[in-house]
C-alpha cells in the first residue's frame, strides 16, 4: 500500500541554495515497503508507548539495516516552551538519495507518520575565520544556507552558559564533506516544520570532517536557549556530532573540532571544563522539576536524560575530551563573581588557570576607570567600596590577566541594551570614484562589527571590528574589492554582557564609472570634462539647474572628454551632472564648477611698504626693482609683500582660478 499524503509539501528555499528544500509528511498505514518520491532525510513521529524501527531503500535498490527511530525523542525543548504535543519524535536520519521506506513496531504503537526532506542541494558554505585568538572556524547560518523565514519565534536567552551537553544526531555516518551543509539544512527543516520547534535544536553541529556549523539563531557568543536537553536547556550549550557514535569511532578531525569549539565556548562563559556544576532541572522523565543535579561541565546527553546519546564510543571519550579542552587556549579565567550590594563593599573573586598578575577595574558609563585593584596568584580577590558611586549610573567591571580572555559584568543602574541609530551609507551606490562613509550613533559602549553581505546573506568582507564609545561614529570605507552587485552592509553592536543590536543598509557596488574630474574648478573660456568607463554604458552629461545637456550617447569603455565653453550661462556656480547607465543600475555623480569671466582688480595702497589690495582670491605676481615675488591669496583684501631696501619700481598682476588676468599695476618712485 502506498503512503497516504496528509500534509502539504512546503517549499523551503534557503537563501543561497541552488535547489529548494521541501518537507512532506505521510501517514504510514502498512508495515509493507512503501515507495516514496526521492528524499535525503527522514524522521518518524508515532503515538503510543512502543518503539518504531525503520529502514530505507537507496536509489540503487539497496535496503539499509533496521534503525530505531526513538533516539531523537529525548532531544527536546523544555516542557511548554515549543513544539508538538502527543507525538513521540524520532531523530532526523540522513539517508542520502532514497525512494522507499519500511517500518515495524515493538509494543503499542497506534499511528506512524514519516517526514521526508528532499531537494537538499545548494551552495557549498564558505568557511569564515574569526579574528579572535583560539576561536574556531565556524560555518555561519547564512553560509550553510539557513532559510530564516521559517523560524517560528525570536531566540530566548539564559543568564550565561554553565554546562556543555554533547550529543550525536544518531543518523547515518555515510556522508561526504560537501553533503554536511545539506544535512544541517535538513535537520533544521525537520526540527521546525516536522517537530514544530522554533528553530534547529542544537547550538552547534560538528561533522566527521571537522567542520563546525552554527546552530540555533541568536548569536554564537550569547547564551541562546536551545531544544536539545529537556530539563536542562536553560544555561547549556548543545553540541551535536553529525552521525551515530554508538559503535562508530569518532574521527580525529571531529574530535579536534569538538575540543576547539568547547574550549572557545566555555572560555567565553569562564567555565572550567573539568569542573562540576549544579543545575536545577525544569522537568523531564529522569529528573522532576526542581531537582538539583550535579553535572560535569562537559556532559553527555545521557547524564541529563534516560538516553543512549551521544553513543557509547563518544561518551567514553568525554573524560579525555574534558582534559584536552582544559589545556586548550590557556591561560583562562574561571568563575568570576562580583558579590555585595551596590553602595557598599563589592567583592570581586575569580580563579586563574595558572599563577599570573591580575587586575580588576571598574568603569563608569563613559568608560572612565573609577576604581581598580591588582594582585598576583591563581586567586583573584579584591573589594571595592562603592559608597561614593552614582546609583543612577551603570558601571562595568573587568577582571583581566595577561593573554587570558577578560571577564566582564555590570551593576548599578540598568545598562541600556545596545542600539544602532541614524545608520546611513553615503553614497548608497558605491563606485571607484567614491569615498563612501558609513555613519551611525551608539547608545552604549559596544564592540561594533561591520560586514558586507551578498544577496544571499553570505559574508564577503569584514569592514571593521572595533570597540566604540557612545555617540556619533563614522567609518570611511576603503580597500574593499568585490564583484559588482547588490549587497547589504550589516552592523552588529555587542555590549559587555553579550547583548546585541543589528541592522543592515542596502548598497550597490558598480565599477563601470572609473573616474570623473573636470580639468579645473573654475573657468572663463573653456573647461574639459573628463571621465572614464570600465565598461560600455549609456552616458548623459548635463549642467544642473536648467543648464544644457552636453552629451547623451552610448559610449565604449575607456577615457572620455567633453569640452564646454559655458556659453549661454551667466557667471556663477553650477553642478555638472554625469549619469552612467549599465545593465545593473544608473550611477549619477556631480562635480561643482564655476564660470568666471571677470578679471581680478589690483590697487596699490603703499609703494614704500609694498602693500596692495585685490578684489578676489588669486595668485598675485609682484615685481619689485625687477625681482619677482608670488603671493597666493585665499580671500579678497589687503596684503603686503616683504622687500628689503628702497622700492624704485613696482609691477603687479593677478590671475584668478578661472585663468582671468588683471591689468598690470605699475608704479615708480
Amino acid at each position: 500500500m502506498r503512503a497516504v499524503l496528509v500534509a502539504t509539501v512546503l517549499a523551503l528555499a534557503a537563501p543561497g541554495t541552488a535547489a529548494a528544500l521541501s518537507l512532506s509528511s505521510h501517514d504510514l498505514r502498512s508495515a509493507a515497503p512503501q515507495h516514496v518520491k526521492g528524499f535525503q532525510l527522514v524522521g518518524l513521529h508515532w503515538r503510543g508507548s512502543g518503539t518504531v524501527l525503520f529502514r530505507t531503500r537507496s536509489l540503487h535498490g539497496r535496503w539499509t539495516s533496521w534503525h530505531q527511530a526513538a533516539p531523537g525523542e529525548d532531544d527536546l525543548p523544555d516542557r511548554g516552551t515549543e513544539g508538538l504535543r502527543g507525538w513521540r519524535l524520532g531523530a532526523p536520519f540522513w539517508t542520502g538519495g532514497s525512494n522507499a521506506i519500511q517500518y515495524r513496531t515493538v509494543g503499542r504503537v497506534t499511528r506512524v507518520r514519516a517526514f521526508f526532506v528532499r531537494g537538499s542541494g545548494g551552495v557549498s558554505p564558505r568557511v569564515r575565520r574569526t579574528q579572535m585568538t583560539e576561536t574556531p572556524e565556524v560555518i555561519t547560518r547564512s553560509e550553510w544556507g539557513a532559510n530564516e523565514g521559517i523560524r517560528r519565534a525570536a531566540p530566548r536567552y539564559a543568564d550565561n552558559v554553565h554546562v556543555a551537553v554533547v550529543h550525536h544526531t544518531a543518523g547515518s555516518n555515510s556522508y561526504t564533506a560537501s553533503q554536511s551543509a545539506a544535512i544541517v539544512r535538513s535537520i533544521y527543516v525537520y526540527h521546525v516544520q516536522g517537530n514544530g520547534w522554533n528553530d534547529i535544536g542544537y547550538n552547534f553541529l560538528v561533522d566527521k570532517y571537522g567542520q563546525i556549523f552554527e546552530g540555533r539563531y541568536g548569536g554564537m557568543t550569547r547564551a541562546v536557549i536551545g531544544a536539545h536537553a529537556m530539563g536542562f536547556n536553560v544555561g547549556s550549550v548543545g553540541v551535536a556530532l553529525i552521525g551515530n557514535y554508538s559503535s562508530a569511532t569518532v574521527t580525529p578531525a571531529a574530535r579536534t573540532a569538538l575540543v576547539s569549539l568547547l574550549a572557545w565556548r566555555l572560555d567565553l562563559a569562564h567555565v572550567d571544563p573539568v569542573s562540576r556544576v549544579v543545575r536545577v532541572s525544569t522537568g523531564n522523565p529522569r529528573y522532576p522539576a526542581g531537582t538539583a543535579v550535579t553535572l560535569n561541565a562537559i556532559s553527555g546527553h545521557r547524564d541529563t536524560y534516560p538516553t543512549s546519546c551521544p553513543g557509547t564510543n563518544l561518551y567514553a571519550q568525554l573524560p579525555a575530551i574534558r582534559r584536552a579542552v582544559a589545556q586548550t587556549g590557556l591561560p583562562k579565567i574561571y568563575e568570576p563573581v562580583a558579590s555585595g550590594s551596590f553602595g557598599g563593599p563589592i567583592r570581586f573573586t575569580a580563579r586563574l588557570s595558572a599563577s599570573a598578575a591580575w587586575t580588576v577595574s571598574v568603569r563608569d558609563e563613559s568608560g572612565t576607570v573609577v576604581a581598580s585593584g591588582a594582585g598576583t596568584g591563581t586567586a583573584v580577590d579584591w573589594t571595592w567600596d562603592s559608597s561614593s558611586a552614582d546609583p543612577n549610573q551603570p558601571y562595568t567591571w573587568t577582571i583581566a590577566a595577561p593573554d587570558a580572555r577578560s571577564a566582564t559584568g555590570t551593576f548599578g543602574a540598568p545598562l541600556p541594551p545596545p542600539a544602532l541609530q541614524q545608520v546611513k551609507l553615503v553614497p548608497a551606490i558605491v563606485t571607484p570614484v567614491d569615498k563612501p562613509k558609513l555613519s551611525y550613533r551608539l547608545k552604549t559602549r559596544s564592540l561594533v562589527t561591520a560586514t558586507l553581505l551578498d544577496e544571499h546573506g553570505a559574508v564577503v568582507a569584514t569592514l571593521f571590528r572595533k570597540l566604540k564609545k557612545p555617540g556619533l561614529q563614522s567609518y570611511a570605507w576603503t580597500g574593499v574589492t568585490v564583484p559588482d552587485g547588490h549587497y547589504r552592509v550589516q552592523l552588529v553592536a555587542q555590549d559587555a554582557r553579550g547583548r546585541q543590536a543589528a541592522t543592515t543598509v542596502p548598497t550597490t557596488i558598480d565599477g563601470t564609472l572609473a573616474a570623473f574630474a573636470p580639468s579645473a574648478s573654475a573657468f572663463s573660456r573653456q573647461i574639459k570634462l573628463r571621465f572614464e568607463l570600465n565598461a560600455p554604458a549609456h552616458v548623459k552629461l548635463r549642467v544642473g539647474s536648467g543648464g544644457p545637456t552636453l552629451l547623451d550617447a552610448d559610449l565604449p569603455a575607456g577615457p572620455q572628454q567633453i569640452e564646454w565653453d559655458g556659453s549661454g550661462l551667466p557667471d556663477g556656480r553650477y553642478n555638472v551632472v554625469l549619469s552612467v547607465t549599465d545593465s545593473m543600475t544608473t550611477v549619477t555623480r556631480s562635480r561643482p564648477v564655476r564660470i568666471d569671466r571677470v578679471a581680478p582688480r589690483l590697487r596699490l595702497l603703499s609703494l614704500r611698504s609694498v602693500r596692495l589690495w585685490a578684489s578676489e582670491a588669486a595668485r598675485v605676481t609682484v615685481i619689485v626693482n625687477g625681482r619677482a615675488r608670488r603671493v597666493t591669496l585665499k580671500r579678497p583684501g589687503a596684503f603686503s609683500v616683504w622687500h628689503r631696501g628702497t622700492v624704485r619700481t613696482l609691477r603687479a598682476f593677478a590671475v584668478d582660478a578661472a585663468g582671468n588676468r588683471s591689468r598690470t599695476l605699475r608704479a615708480r618712485r
